[in-house]
C-alpha cells in the first residue's frame, strides 16, 4: 500500500501511539481522520477530527457515513483498567472486552464494506505482547487482547478475497500516559508508529515492534514452560 495515496482513519488519535500514527501518516502524504470521543482533543494540524466512540454502534455508524473514502483503518483506541479476572470489578473487565474486542469488531464490520467499495485497502489492529502472554494484574487486558488477536486472524481470512489486507501490531510497554506508573523498559511511540506504517507499506501480516514481542512470539512454539518458566 502506498501511504501517500491513502485515506486513513486512526482511532484514539488524540494521544499516545494514536497521535504518533496520525502524525506519521500525515508526514507521508496521507489524508487522515482522527477519531476520538472528544474530537476537540485532536490537535494535529491537517488531521480531520472525527467524533468516535468505538463502544457505541451509533457513533461508529455516524463516523462511517462521514469517513466514507477511507482505505486504511487503524484500530488503535484502547483501555487499560488493570483489572484482575479474579478480583476486578466486572464492569472494568467488561470495558476491556467492549473496547478491544467488540469495539474493534464493530469498527471492522462498519468500515470493511467501505474499504471494499473503494477498491480494497488495509486494516491494522494495535494488539500487544499481552495478546500472547498474561502477566499478574493484567488478566482482563490480556484476555481482551487475546480475543482481538483471534479476531484479527479471522478477519484476515475473511477479507483477503475482498482485497483487504489485515495485520496486527504487537508491542510491549510504550512511553505513554497508559504506562506512566509502570517501571519497565519502554519503546518510543514515535518509533513504533514508524515501524507500524512501514509494515503497512510492505504488506506485513504481523508487525513486531520490540524485542519482547519477538521473543514472546518465538516462545509460543515452546508451550507453557517457555512462556511461563515458573512452571518448569
Amino acid at each position: 500500500m502506498k501511504i501517500s495515496k491513502t485515506v486513513a482513519l486512526v482511532t484514539g488519535a488524540n494521544r499516545g501511539l494514536g497521535r504518533q500514527l496520525a502524525q506519521e501518516l500525515l508526514a507521508r502524504g496521507a489524508k487522515v481522520y482522527g477519531g476520538a470521543r472528544n474530537p476537540e482533543t485532536i490537535d494535529l494540524p491537517g488531521v480531520i477530527p472525527l467524533q468516535l466512540d468505538i463502544t457505541d454502534e451509533k457513533s461508529v455508524a455516524a463516523a462511517a457515513e462521514i469517513a466514507n473514502d477511507v482505505t486504511l483503518l487503524i484500530n488503535n483506541a484502547g483501555s487499560s483498567t488493570g483489572a484482575s479476572l479474579f478480583e476486578g470489578e466486572i464492569d472494568q473487565i467488561r470495558l476491556e472486552m467492549d473496547t478491544h474486542y467488540f469495539g474493534t469488531l464493530t469498527m471492522i464490520r462498519a468500515f470493511a464494506p467501505i474499504l471494499e467499495k473503494n477498491g480494497g485497502g488495509h486494516i491494522l489492529n494495535i494488539l500487544s505482547v499481552l495478546s500472547w502472554l498474561t502477566l499478574t494484574g493484567a488478566g482482563a487486558y490480556s484476555a481482551a487482547k487475546s480475543a482481538e488477536w483471534s479476531l484479527t486472524n479471522a478477519f484476515r481470512l475473511h477479507l483477503q478475497p475482498k482485497n483487504i489486507h489485515v495485520s496486527g501490531l504487537h508491542v510491549g510497554y510504550m512511553d505513554t500516559d497508559m504506562t506512566a506508573n509502570i517501571q519497565a523498559p519502554k519503546s518510543n511511540p514515535a518509533e513504533v508508529a514508524k515501524l507500524a506504517i512501514n509494515g503497512i507499506e510492505s504488506g506485513s501480516y504481523e508487525i513486531l515492534a520490540d524485542e519482547l514481542s519477538r521473543k514472546t512470539q518465538q516462545n509460543l512454539s515452546g508451550g507453557i514452560q517457555a512462556l511461563y518458566p515458573q512452571f518448569i
